[in-house]
């Protein structure tokens, strides 16, 4: 995008948000209202790339850079920013957080760009004026997925030294909360504690995919679009037996599974 375009888009949501000539829709929103759209408009382009399609790719891309643009607007509105602004202190952000790029010209490990990227994140949060909102947490945000925040807390944690040095620690973890998960449910499935139980249970998964160097949410994900794809055979499979999915029994729908399970390992 040139500057001529970038300038012709402000433009346009500035129209868009203009007191007398814009659209009511936009004139009404706020910072808060426009959240859940940012949101939907995020998992909307991550879904055009696990299709592979480029060119809802583009469209999606867009329609998130829009969003950017709409805060921005907000903001200038309220004298508190403009886009320009946003551009600048993310070009120096860039800059800043890359110096083995932009300054040394040397190559690092995963490990030593860890380091380094941990350092100049201290660097940063130091020369912040102090808040009290400025917890140990306080840049994680709350609203993100549940495993991607679980995968930041941990590394935060970790960071910090508070880690098993492997995934076997991370795993063993897994089968102790598994253990009082079964105790928790024998006594009542459906209390708070079984759910709390449960809750450390999946808490302690994404330490294990963590530790393995997986990203939690992308290979529940994974897994959850393997489970569609096998559940769409076993309705084919049903079907060529002359049965339905409503129709039939939990072990003709288990013996179908099998056989789609078979037959991918084949």
């Amino acid at each position: 995008m040139n500057q001529t375009e970038i300038d012709k888009l402000l433009n346009i949501m500035q129209t868009l948000r203009d007191p007398e000539k814009g659209c009511d829709w936009d004139k009404a929103q706020t910072f808060k209202t426009i959240v859940p759209h940012t949101l939907e408009e995020a998992y909307e382009v991550a879904d055009a790339i696990e299709r592979d399609n480029m060119a809802d790719l583009k469209d999606e891309l867009g329609d998130l850079l829009f969003q950017v643009i709409f805060y921005t607007q907000m903001a200038k509105e309220q004298g508190l920013f403009d886009f320009n602004e946003v551009v600048e202190g993310l070009n120096n952000k860039l800059v800043r957080r890359h110096p083995h790029v932009f300054s040394e010209q040397k190559t690092l490990t995963d490990e030593e760009l860890e380091q380094q990227w941990q350092a100049i994140k201290e660097q940063e949060k130091a020369a912040k004026p102090n808040s009290f909102e400025q917890t140990l947490w306080h840049d994680i945000p709350k609203v993100l997925p549940a495993l991607t925040r679980a995968k930041k807390v941990q590394k935060r944690a970790a960071n910090l030294g508070f880690d098993w040095p492997d995934y076997h620690g991370a795993l063993e973890k897994v089968s102790e909360e598994v253990a009082e998960v079964s105790e928790a449910l024998a006594k009542n499935p459906q209390s708070d504690h079984s759910a709390e139980e449960i809750g450390d249970l999946l808490f302690a998964t994404v330490n294990v995919a963590r530790h393995a160097k997986h990203d939690p949410e992308q290979i529940l994900r994974n897994a959850t679009d393997k489970f569609v794809g096998r559940f769409a055979q076993v309705e084919a499979v049903l079907k060529q037996q002359g049965k339905s999915l409503d129709s039939s029994s939990l072990e003709e729908m288990d013996e179908a599974w099998e056989l789609v399970k078979k037959s991918a390992k084949e």
